[in-house]
């Protein structure tokens, strides 16, 4: 590339004034000069995908139950539209396996919930129970034990059309809403998402709304007689079969429950929904919560034309992506604000300067998101102030612990034309991260202290994790923010330092709780670490570079299976992929690795992976929603991590000169 006086071309010649110019330590094999020349080709490549506001916004693939959801709420609403179903048809068929099963992730086995819920979205469409790909999926539908075994919010949306029992589900009275913040199972002990979801439910579970069945589905029962057998009873010293009782007490509180009660419950769930909708119509700018507040306030009166629905049903459009194939795939979340400061970091690690027209104009779009109003995270902090960043376009209620994080650590990097903001912003962001900090000295990604250990037990939320207790990545990406903010020695980064360490695994690696999976937690947090004044001798670090360099794979990069939530066969296991080899990278890097033999054969594969046009091909899912649950694929991931490991290798750790060791850390 050439620089240009303006920086709106060749932007990797020069780089902010405190950044370093290219080691020159070129190697023998070329990796150093073959690492620059893959970077220069990925900056090119993301610069031209950046949206001409400022932002960059990768799609965000899950799996097709978000897509069967959407047709089955609109054949709820009675809202079919021919060419939304055909080309939702066109996109489950595609992600259909040979087994006649769908995955939740790619080359995962097939998950029964998924393949009843594509089954029937597919039968919607028009596909006859005959055909050849709809008889393979209900024949091994039938053989995991058909509907009964499906998890319950399948059965839920199978209840709204009369294919399940109402009675048959747990029972979720909207009673939960005045259940005070210091009493157990209050909404608030819930996690963010899941919150926003049974508030919602609870007034569907009150009502338990039956529309007529297009068809019948008894070729997904094993025996179409008895189609819920009776559910093994869990031991009655357990907290499971102390919650199975809780149930049956509720089963039978339904029956006499007072009505003035009840409607004053459903009422004030009408209210929190309402109070909770963004600016764009949506819910928190994540989909379900929005499908089930949509169903809700529809059931409690509100007509498809009420300016509350017609708003909410134009939010759920807008989680389309159609495709050149006439495909539709729906998106569970939009990710903006995470790709743009992860973007933004990428570019500035890698050589583009700090004042380059597009670093500004991302930070100056990250700017305009801050969030400076209260959400739902002053239950736990009232007195706190408002700051930060959520992971959406709109999103006000629910900022985010490691967004902040993230587009702190992108605004440093930027020189902006007016200083003064950056600063104002990043003093209320730092402020509100601290302030966020839970009990145990850690931080969780929406709420502090949201660790209650009876959410999970109850039998409606077996859809995966429902509260949100500190985890180590987003710790380290708070760690790391206050080391570079000049907070090493502080107490608050010293506390988070010292979770960090009591949290390491045996084998030297930590937990991803929101990337797949050890090779994101460790890449999370040996950086922080560093950053923070440890050295590359300590301990901890140096047990963390042994684990990575132990789970290299052969052809140099890294990779982890999603199943490594649940196997330890898995763990640090997997077909190499471009995000996960970066993470590694940055592991390794900010350990001092840089001219070890591990390093080299990890920036040789990204490079010789590389494709013509600078970007990477990765269709494995590296992103956790929940572990093991609810998979993502962030598309974005595959471009933004190989640029930032390919810049640090090439240009050196940034902000390595700006921190202080803590003491007794």
């Amino acid at each position: 590339m050439t620089a240009t006086t303006d920086g709106s071309t060749g932007a990797v010649n020069s780089r902010a004034a405190s950044a370093s110019e290219p080691t020159d330590t070129t190697t023998a094999d070329g990796v150093f000069d073959a690492a620059r020349q893959a970077a220069e080709r990925s900056v090119e490549h993301l610069l031209g995908r950046q949206d001409e506001q400022g932002w960059w916004k990768g799609d965000l693939a899950t799996n097709v139950t978000m897509d069967a959801e959407d047709l089955l709420l609109r054949q709820f609403l009675g809202i079919q539209d021919p060419d939304t179903v055909r080309a939702a048809a066109l996109f489950i068929r595609g992600e259909q396996l040979g087994d006649g099963t769908w995955a939740t992730f790619h080359e995962g086995p097939g998950d029964l919930s998924a393949t009843i819920e594509a089954y029937v979205a597919l039968r919607l469409a028009g596909d006859r129970p005959d055909e050849p790909h709809m008889s393979r999926a209900s024949a091994w539908i039938r053989e995991q034990g058909g509907i009964a075994a499906s998890r319950v919010f399948t059965r839920i949306w199978l209840a709204l059309f009369g294919w399940w029992k109402w009675d048959d589900l747990p029972e979720l009275p909207p009673e939960l809403m005045f259940f005070p913040k210091w009493a157990p199972l209050n909404i608030y002990d819930f996690g963010c998402w899941a919150r926003q979801t049974i508030v919602p439910l609870t007034i569907v579970s009150a009502k338990r709304p039956v529309r007529p069945a297009p068809f019948p589905l008894d070729e997904l029962h094993t025996d179409a007689r008895n189609p819920a057998p009776p559910r093994r009873p869990a031991p009655a010293a357990s907290w499971d079969g102390v919650f199975q009782r809780l149930d049956k007490a509720l089963h039978l509180y339904r029956r006499i429950a007072p009505r003035g009660v009840r409607r004053t419950a459903m009422n004030t769930a009408v209210r929190w929904i309402i109070e909770r909708q963004e600016n764009d119509g949506c819910w928190g700018g994540i989909q379900p919560p929005a499908v089930y507040s949509v169903i809700a306030l529809h059931l409690m009166g509100y007509d498809l034309d009420h300016p509350v629905m017609r708003a909410g049903l134009e939010s759920l459009d807008r989680f389309a992506v159609w495709r050149e194939d006439g495909a539709r795939m729906i998106e569970a979340c939009q990710s903006p604000v995470w790709d743009t400061c992860l973007a933004t970091i990428a570019l500035a690690d890698a050589g583009v300067r700090a004042d380059h027209p597009a670093l500004v104009r991302a930070a100056d779009w990250m700017l305009d998101e801050e969030i400076v109003r209260p959400g739902d995270w002053t239950v736990r902090r009232p007195r706190l102030e408002p700051g930060g960043w959520a992971f959406e376009f709109h999103n006000d209620n629910y900022p985010d612990i490691d967004d902040t994080a993230e587009v702190v650590l992108a605004l440093r990097r930027v020189r902006h034309p007016d200083p003064a903001r950056i600063e104002a912003a990043i003093r209320r962001g730092v402020r509100w991260s601290v302030g966020m900090q839970s009990r145990n000295g850690a931080w969780g990604a929406f709420d502090a202290d949201n660790t209650s250990p009876f959410p999970n037990r109850l039998p409606f939320c077996d859809f995966g994790e429902v509260v949100d207790p500190p985890s180590a990545d987003v710790t380290g990406h708070v760690v790391e923010m206050l080391a570079v903010e000049g907070r090493s020695g502080h107490p608050v980064t010293r506390r988070g330092i010292r979770w960090l360490l009591s949290e390491q695994e045996e084998s030297g690696a930590w937990f991803g709780r929101w990337g797949v999976n050890y090779v994101y937690g460790t890449g999370s947090v040996v950086p922080a670490l560093v950053a923070a004044g440890l050295p590359g001798t300590h301990p901890a670090v140096r047990r963390a570079v042994g684990w990575l360099e132990s789970v290299q794979n052969d052809d140099g990069g890294w990779g982890e299976d999603l199943r490594s939530y649940q196997e330890e066969k898995w763990i640090g296991h997997g077909a190499s992929t471009a995000s996960q080899t970066a993470w590694a990278l940055l592991a390794l890097l900010a350990a001092g690795e840089r001219d070890g033999q591990a390093v080299r054969r990890g920036v040789r594969w990204l490079c010789e992976t590389q494709r013509a046009d600078g970007s990477w091909d990765e269709p494995y899912f590296t992103g956790t929603g929940f572990p093991w649950d609810f998979s993502i694929n962030y598309h974005l991931y595959r471009q933004v991590f190989p640029l930032t490991a390919l810049g640090r290798y090439v240009y050196g750790e940034p902000f390595a000169d700006r921190v202080a060791v803590p003491k007794g850390a």
